[in-house]
């Protein structure tokens, strides 16, 4: 017994009452009548994951985006309302860590419908190849004459110096709406997603673990993300979300309420 403190001191406190996530998850599954197989199909978590969760162990979750993510996953999946069980993670692991300022990642996005500077480049490579064409034509028929001379033919059949400007470049201008996906930069994966058709949780990180965002994508919103190397991806409800990366639309058809982890590197996108 200690000295001077009051009987009242020892008595847990209220929160130290509540049942624990594990055991909350695992009560509302059983009662749900779904076994840890079915759980594990319809969320795409692992089986030893859910028994962790289940024994509040997160430690094999991969980190504490991750753990935040299966709790979600597991609690929609018995019918529970995520958001109570997630603040209880928070309040028992130190709070949950302050997001990364995503803005200067979505400024790229409204910056770059002012970014023509590719497809100016295809209109002066376009430029170069006609006269490289023109010149190279006119020495192959000097060549073909024998002598010093031009030989004399059908005006019509043979380019002229004024003929090259008639060679219509791509337009340098695209539609702004479509820009931002026609000039990503080749050297970064960009990847674009938009909640199409309703709300999803999606969480977003660099090739080194960094954490670029972690919550709601509602529907009518946009978020992109860049990286040197790779974005990685966790997709809720990944029927809902339409997904562009490196500018190329993915065709993947992702089932409504489902579970997606991708990884995206440069060049076509390829499902991780």
């Amino acid at each position: 017994m200690s000295i001077g403190n009051s009987p009242e001191d020892d008595r847990p406190s209220v929160e130290d009452d509540r049942p624990s996530i594990g055991h909350v998850l695992q009560q509302a599954r059983v009662g749900a009548g779904l076994t840890v197989d079915e759980v594990s199909t319809s969320t795409r978590v692992r089986i030893p994951i859910v028994h962790a969760i289940e024994e509040d162990d997160f430690s094999r979750s991969g980190g504490e985006v991750y753990a935040r993510g299966h709790i979600r996953m597991l609690a929609r999946a018995v019918g529970l309302d995520p958001e109570p069980l997630v603040a209880q993670y928070d309040s028992e692991h130190g709070g949950r860590p302050a997001p990364t300022p995503a803005a200067p990642l979505f400024e790229a996005e409204r910056i770059r419908p002012e970014r023509r500077r590719p497809n100016w480049t295809a209109a002066m490579v376009a430029a170069i190849v006609a006269v490289v064409g023109f010149a190279g034509f006119t020495l192959f028929s000097d060549g073909e004459s024998g002598g010093g001379n031009v030989a004399e033919g059908p005006a019509a059949n043979e380019p002229t110096p004024t003929e090259a400007p008639t060679t219509k470049p791509s337009d340098p201008k695209p539609d702004p709406s479509e820009s931002a996906i026609a000039a990503v930069p080749k050297d970064k994966v960009t990847v674009k997603l938009s909640a199409t058709s309703d709300k999803s949780w999606i969480s977003a990180k660099s090739h080194n673990g960094k954490l670029l965002f972690d919550g709601l994508l509602l529907k009518g919103e946009t978020k992109t993300f860049q990286d040197d190397e790779r974005v990685d991806l966790i997709l809720g409800n990944a029927g809902a979300i339409e997904l562009f990366v490196n500018g190329k639309k993915v065709e993947d058809e992702f089932k409504m309420g489902g579970v997606e982890r991708l990884s995206y590197t440069k060049g076509d996108p390829e499902v991780g």
